[in-house]
């Protein structure tokens, strides 16, 4: 049967959670309702990340990877798997699995009325700094986008691989992918999700990055917004 859902998980020095990940992406392809894989990108590991990578996907039939020479952030990890997509939808989870895999059932249920279907964390189990620093950041960037969406950095979306391939994509973009496919003139949708304590390794991101970059990254957004070039052929001879 052939797949209709690349599963991409950027990995940065994630070797403590890699086994848990491998199980719970497993157990999920077996339950999913639309044929899946999943597509690991090793985002310049330190650790031993890559070894363990390779491991899975000779266990795993359904898994691939890449791997970069050095690490260049979750953007560019983002955008190298809707790159080398070939199924008509993307997903994209977090390797901490702070959400939950058997989620994407809940978004693919909307798949066929919109072209990017995002989650909203449900009772957020993270500290009190990093909720209220994603909160400011979220208002932030919904006052320059107005894309109406609550939890833009939730990591747990689906977008229709032909939109994602023409996000032209920036450090920082992965904040803004509702707003890049409301610039398609396409439809978007947020549907409540899971959300778990991260339980082994180290997060990426601090309070600064979490407020200053999404603050830099908004004069980008609206910068691009400005140029996008975006235009419907009605005939072709």
């Amino acid at each position: 049967m052939k797949e209709a859902l690349t599963i991409i998980v950027p990995i940065y020095n994630e070797q403590d959670n890699l086994e848990r990940l491998e199980k719970e992406l497993a157990n999920y392809l077996t339950i999913a309702t639309k044929p899946a894989r999943v597509l690991l990108v090793n985002d310049g590991s330190t650790d031993q990340s890559l070894r363990m990578i390779q491991d899975i996907c000779k266990r795993q039939t359904a898994f691939d990877y890449l791997s970069f020479v050095k690490n260049c952030g979750l953007s560019a990890a983002i955008k190298a798997g809707f790159d080398a997509a070939n199924t008509p939808w993307v997903g994209y989870i977090d390797s901490d699995l702070q959400t939950d895999p058997e989620d994407f059932n809940k978004l693919l249920a909307h798949a066929d009325q919109y072209a990017l279907v995002t989650g909203v964390r449900a009772n957020r189990k993270d500290d009190f700094v990093k909720n209220m620093s994603s909160k400011i950041a979220n208002g932030i960037r919904r006052a320059f986008t107005h894309d109406g969406m609550d939890d833009t950095g939730c990591p747990l979306k689906i977008i229709r691989t032909d939109c994602a391939k023409n996000i032209p994509m920036f450090k920082g973009l992965h904040r803004f992918l509702p707003a890049m496919i409301l610039l398609q003139n396409e439809k978007v949708i947020q549907v409540p999700v899971r959300h778990y304590p991260r339980i082994a390794g180290q997060a990426k991101f601090g309070l600064w990055n979490r407020l200053l970059g999404p603050l830099m990254d908004c004069f980008a957004y609206l910068w691009m917004k400005k140029k996008y070039i975006n235009y419907q052929i009605k005939e072709q001879g």
